[in-house]
């Protein structure tokens, strides 16, 4: 198998939206709404692809700073090409692309005991506020 790596968000929206299905990332993305796909890959600043006879297999999007954090938004294989060093290589050609920066991840359910095998720390102090969620109060502390 030969696997041809690039850097650039500018791709083919079906493409990218036909492997995160393939991949099984579309179930926790919102790959029925065209715009909110196109504005999540068109405002990544690092976005790097895996090809094979021109067919997109993988992806890693990214926003970084390049200094001191990048965070992986989305890390996805296709199903039929998992288990071969993609998703591995998506991610140390990530880490390259900035490397004085932090690599930042939210694990997908079914991968939370994959990221500690390749070398990722757990960060027990992380926080999300949903869409719609809103800040409360000042609170006293």
């Amino acid at each position: 198998m030969r696997m041809d790596y690039r850097i650039g968000n500018e791709l083919d929206l079906d493409q990218v939206i036909e492997l995160y299905r393939a991949s099984t990332l579309g179930e926790r993305r919102p790959v029925d709404d065209r715009k909110r796909m196109e504005t999540m890959l068109a405002a990544a600043n690092l976005v790097i692809t895996a090809w094979e006879d021109g067919a997109l297999v993988g992806i890693a999007r990214s926003v970084t700073d390049g200094v001191y954090c990048t965070y992986l938004s989305d890390l996805a294989v296709r199903l039929t090409h998992q288990r071969q060093g993609i998703g591995m290589e998506l991610m140390r050609r990530t880490q390259a692309s900035a490397p004085q920066a932090m690599l930042i991840l939210l694990a997908a359910p079914k991968a939370v005991e994959y990221y500690p095998h390749v070398g990722f720390s757990r960060h027990e102090s992380c926080w999300i506020l949903r869409p719609g969620e809103m800040i409360v109060k000042e609170a006293c502390v």
